[in-house]
């Protein structure tokens, strides 16, 4: 029951092809002369009220933009003050706080893992300056090395 009275009170304003067919109907006819004069002096009212009332929202818009403009607000104020306070909403959602803190474990493992691969490293050129190759091509280059100043001389 209550399904069929919520369609017949619509609170969406008319639609294109619902004004068409309001417009098709020939009511003009059913209504009395007296009906029709009550209706367009109803027209005419409204249409003045609509009028007054574009006029009135007209003036508070000025109004609204003169306070903006003694407060020293702007527009590209208000977007920094919009974009704020949307990046504010946006770090306490929990979606981004489980991003920050899987990224912030992610960067510091990261940070651990190229830290032990450097150490890894420089282990690696310390054992293989020590080893007995290594000190045989050193001592070959500084032979090699020295005779050739020998040789400049």
């Amino acid at each position: 029951m209550e399904a069929q009275a919520q369609g017949l009170l619509e609170t969406e304003p008319l639609q294109g092809r619902d004004e068409d067919t309001v417009a098709r109907a020939d009511l003009s006819s059913m209504l009395s002369e007296e009906e029709r004069e009550e209706l367009k002096a109803e027209l005419v009212q409204l249409e003045d009220e609509i009028t007054t009332l574009r006029q009135v929202l007209s003036a508070k818009e000025r109004h609204l933009v003169e306070i903006k403009q003694k407060l020293g607000m702007n527009l590209m104020n208000e977007l920094k003050q919009n974009f704020s306070r949307s990046w504010h909403d946006v770090q306490t959602t929990t979606a981004y706080k489980k991003t920050h803190e899987t990224l912030s474990h992610a960067g510091q493992k990261a940070t651990a893992a190229f830290s032990n691969v450097g150490t890894a490293i420089s282990k690696k050129f310390g054992d293989m300056r020590n080893s007995p190759t290594f000190k045989s091509f050193e001592e070959r280059v500084e032979t090699t090395v020295t005779s050739l100043k020998v040789q400049m001389k």
